[in-house]
């Protein structure tokens, strides 16, 4: 399913020993998708857990990567399998699943990702292959292994447990939510607080000697790199509109001496 979601180019690049680069995206016309791709993303995280972006909205970014070498990540709202079932029918290279704090929560993560008998989700084929055009029993091997099965761990109760999260069978990646941990351990947006950051490096070094995928959405810097993070959601869309537009507009009034 390369064509469709671009998951192999997304897996090949990590595999290569190189990190995946992307954009949070939360604008709901479907152009932000297409100008990612172009631009070179890796990767693009549509986000409906805080973004206000609607099934149909979904599917329309969804498909504005196909073409490009962007892989479409889709962060659901919450850990429900009503929820995740109809955004998997549209066929993304992952999903990530927000607040997942224990392993019964993420085995349950899990089991909503995948058909029986490994686990229980609903059969309502559609984009996943191609309309008809791939075999149904091509399609199901596939969906063991598409899309990836993202859980994110952004609260101290996860950290505690993360131990046996880890061992839960069919997770493809650990997502690292610095902000919102931050804030279960009553320091909200204090990343680089010594105690936070030391429970994150403990996230990372545990999840990469499990030898799962490891991600985030934070800045790209050294200390990203130092702890191994294989893929980066770096900036989200409206904030790069909102600072490259802050910019230019300082510069225009330095130009005019406005400033």
């Amino acid at each position: 399913m390369d064509s469709i979601n671009n998951l192999e180019k997304f897996r090949e690049k990590m595999a290569r020993g190189e990190t995946c680069f992307g954009m949070v995206v939360s604008l709901s016309d479907s152009v932000v998708c297409e100008i990612a791709g172009d631009v070179g993303f890796d990767f693009v995280w549509i986000d409906s857990e805080h973004g206000p972006l609607g099934i149909e909205t979904i599917k329309d970014h969804i498909m504005a990567c196909r073409g490009t070498d962007c892989a479409p990540l889709v962060r659901v709202p919450w850990n429900e399998h009503g929820i995740i079932k109809p955004i998997l029918d549209l066929a993304p290279a992952g999903v990530i699943i927000p607040m997942v704090c224990t392993a019964e929560q993420a085995r349950y993560a899990v089991a909503a990702c995948k058909y029986p008998p490994v686990g229980n989700r609903g059969c309502g084929i559609r984009r996943g292959n191609r309309y008809g055009a791939i075999p149904f029993a091509e399609y199901l091997e596939n969906s063991f292994h598409d899309p990836m099965v993202i859980i994110q761990i952004e609260h101290i109760e996860a950290v505690r447990n993360l131990d046996e999260i880890l061992e839960v069978p069919g997770i493809d990646s650990i997502c690292v939510g610095p902000t919102d941990l931050s804030g279960s351990m009553g320091k909200l947006n204090q990343v680089d607080d010594p105690e936070v950051s030391a429970v994150i490096d403990e996230i990372c070094a545990k999840t990469r000697a499990k030898g799962i995928t490891l991600g985030t959405a934070a800045a790209p810097n050294q200390k990203a790199r130092d702890r191994g993070m294989q893929w980066i959601a770096m900036f989200g869309d409206f904030g790069g509109i909102a600072g490259g537009g802050r910019a230019a507009l300082r510069k225009s009034r330095e130009t005019f001496g406005q400033i």
